[in-house]
């Protein structure tokens, strides 16, 4: 039954006047009339008893009610959700993201989410790195990537989440361990653990870039799958390694300090990042919130000041 003759039938079983029902669909009788026997030649069956002075429903009639509003209520949900849609109220969202050093940052954006668009379904995918969040960002299985990368391609656009600060991991027992501050030079000799990375990851970048300025090529002795196992690591005297204040914050390390290099360091930026093009309305609205969640420093833009490593000059 299609959902226009359904709506009519519904309409002259309300009235039980062909008259009354054509005027309230906005469409005359005989039209009306012949909507109607071609339901029933479809059916093949009699929906309505009438003549000059009576319309009433038959047996077929009465049992058709109930299948032909809902039929009636489907079409209208379906078109809501369709305009829900279009309006970004309703959808999904793909969000990657390395682990428990962005944790509170991803937890706040699933809760505004839920609050504000709560037809929107945020999908979470945890232990992705940065650049291999770059990488499924480019290829269109991930939607979203709150990360880290001090270079990102044109095809991307980002936003800026918070900046955070590059600190040397050491054991407690390291005998740099009781400065309040190390030098870069003082590290040429140490052993380093390092977290996977790739072209565009920033860790290594800081790392090889520090190391280069300070005249050493960084001696790696292992590579930990994660911040949990790096710190614990760390904390078993196998190395030392460069590492962010939000893992000193969220990730438990015992037998580990955390000291700021002597030399300024440029703060680790950390950006939400989606391909650049057309959105799909929903990912356009979890984007907006995200603009309200983690508002940008003042004097900030929406994409990193070098899409592209520098040249000698400007560094």
């Amino acid at each position: 039954m299609e959902v226009h003759k359904a709506s009519a039938f519904l309409t002259v079983a309300e009235e039980l006047h062909f008259g009354r029902a054509a005027k309230r669909l906005h469409m005359a009788q005989p039209p009306l009339s012949r909507l109607i026997r071609q339901l029933e030649a479809e059916l093949e069956a009699t929906l309505f008893e009438r003549n000059t002075r009576h319309v009433a429903l038959t047996p077929s009639g009465e049992a058709l009610l109930e299948p032909a509003r809902e039929l009636v209520m489907l079409s209208q949900r379906m078109k809501d959700v369709v305009r829900r849609s279009q309006e970004g109220e309703v959808g999904q969202a793909r969000l990657g993201f390395a682990g428990a050093s962005v944790n509170q940052a991803v937890g706040e954006l699933a809760r505004q989410i839920r609050q504000q668009r709560p037809g929107i379904s945020l999908e979470l995918y945890s232990s992705q790195f940065s650049h291999v969040g770059l990488e499924r960002i480019l290829d269109g299985s991930l939607d979203l990537v709150i990360g880290r990368w001090d270079f990102l391609p044109a095809e991307v656009d980002s936003h800026l989440v918070t900046h955070e600060e590059l600190l040397i991991a050491l054991p407690e027992n390291h005998r740099l361990a009781g400065q309040g501050a190390v030098s870069a030079e003082d590290l040429a000799e140490e052993a380093w653990i390092v977290l996977p990375g790739g072209a565009s990851a920033t860790l290594p970048n800081r790392l090889n870039m520090l190391a280069m300025w300070s005249g050493f090529v960084p001696r790696i002795v292992q590579v930990a799958p994660d911040a949990w196992t790096l710190v614990v690591l760390v904390g078993a005297e196998m190395g030392i390694s460069l590492t962010l204040s939000s893992v000193r914050d969220n990730v438990p390390s015992r037998g580990v300090v955390y000291r700021p290099l002597v030399q300024e360091q440029k703060p680790v930026e950390v950006r939400l990042i989606w391909r650049h093009g057309n959105l799909s309305p929903a990912l356009r609205s979890v984007i907006e919130i995200s603009e309200t969640v983690f508002a940008a420093p003042a004097g900030t833009t929406a994409r990193p000041a070098h899409p592209h490593p520098p040249n000698a000059a400007e560094r």
